[in-house]
């Protein structure tokens, strides 16, 4: 008996590659769904009349798809071009760059940590689950070192892969979070202590991409997390930010201790 063919669902957006261009459409395999074929009929290569179809696609072309019908059998698939906008397919085909950019990875991974390939899958299989899709487990890893044990994972290759992500992935912030612990005792302790923290908010800018929250756990504990569009800017912001709670709290004949998480 053959193995079920795996098939995406209508309206989904795929990532083909042209294997045969036909005077009335063009025939496609599908990258991330092996054994089945698609059709993208001349009336959905583009809008309006198409005189010479391989004016629109070639042969070993990729595109980005809309499913639009499936045969019975789930052997073939009917698609549209047209109907895929410009921003839909440049963010479809980053999504599909990123997914084989981090399978490359998880490879890579494997070989440092001696797994086999079916320990390799199970993780991958894992983390997707997890954090939505590999690449994102990744991202995730890059922007903060404690999102793989916060999410439950452990072992010795953890530390193999941050590595491997803070080295190949760009993430599109940076984000670090920091304990403080703070009293001051006085009349108007609280307002001093809401000063403080309003102090470390102020060095947010949309412009420069850079954010600061403080978040009240419960007295004497406050949270404050930190996002910045790279590592150095998150660094010397927390160092900065520190400073000017520490010193507000200090003139006031306070305490306080600032720790990293």
């Amino acid at each position: 008996m053959s193995e079920e063919l795996i098939t995406p669902e209508e309206g989904e957006l795929v990532v083909v590659t042209v294997k045969n261009v036909k005077q009335n459409g063009v025939y496609v395999d599908f990258d991330e769904y092996p054994g089945i074929e698609g059709f993208i009929f001349i009336g959905e290569i583009a809008s309006g009349w198409v005189k010479n179809i391989r004016s629109f696609v070639r042969d070993g072309q990729r595109l980005i798809c809309k499913v639009m019908r499936t045969k019975k059998d789930g052997s073939s698939l009917e698609l549209s071009l047209k109907s895929v906008s410009e921003e839909r397919r440049r963010d479809r085909l980053q999504e599909w760059k990123n997914e084989q950019r981090s399978n490359q990875l998880l490879k890579v991974l494997a070989e440092k940590v001696g797994w086999s390939e079916e320990t390799r899958d199970e993780y991958g299989e894992e983390l997707t689950l997890t954090y939505g899709s590999l690449y994102a487990s990744f991202e995730e890893a890059a922007m903060n070192e404690a999102s793989l044990a916060d999410a439950g994972f452990e072992g010795e290759w953890v530390k193999e892969f941050i590595e491997i992500a803070i080295e190949n992935i760009i993430p599109p912030f940076v984000e670090i979070k920091g304990a403080l612990n703070l009293s001051v005792n006085s009349e108007n302790g609280v307002e001093i202590i809401r000063d403080a923290l309003l102090s470390a908010e102020k060095y947010s800018s949309e412009e420069d991409e850079i954010s600061v929250m403080c978040y009240y756990d419960g007295a004497p504990e406050y949270r404050m997390v930190l996002k910045a569009p790279d590592f150095k800017t998150a660094e010397d912001l927390w160092i900065e930010v520190s400073k000017s709670v520490v010193s507000i709290i200090e003139e006031n004949d306070g305490q306080i201790v600032c720790y990293r998480d």
